[in-house]
């Protein structure tokens, strides 16, 4: 675990060449979790279950009319299922 949004900013970019901006650390979980996650973590994944993120690779989408899509670790981020959502998300 990296101390700061600084050390983590480094290794983001030395390791991933990660150049794009990035947030700030938050809680995803416990009772110091972002008020961001408090919301996200309502959504039900395909299973109907919502609760805590389970992973880091967990992906949440929010569609323009403010719907909570979410896919747990498991589902690549190529899914088909990933795909037709945001597909099916873009402005027309």
């Amino acid at each position: 675990e990296l101390k700061d949004d600084e050390a983590i900013g480094e290794y983001c970019s030395t390791t991933w060449g990660v150049s794009f901006p990035m947030t700030s650390k938050a809680d995803v979980n416990g009772r110091k979790r972002h008020d961001l996650y408090k919301q996200l973590v309502k959504a039900k994944d395909s299973k109907g279950m919502a609760g805590p993120v389970m992973w880091n690779f967990e992906k949440f989408l929010i569609t323009p009319e403010r719907k909570i899509l979410r896919f747990r670790p498991t589902v690549k981020p190529d899914a088909p299922e990933i795909i037709e959502a945001i597909e099916a998300n873009l402005p027309r």
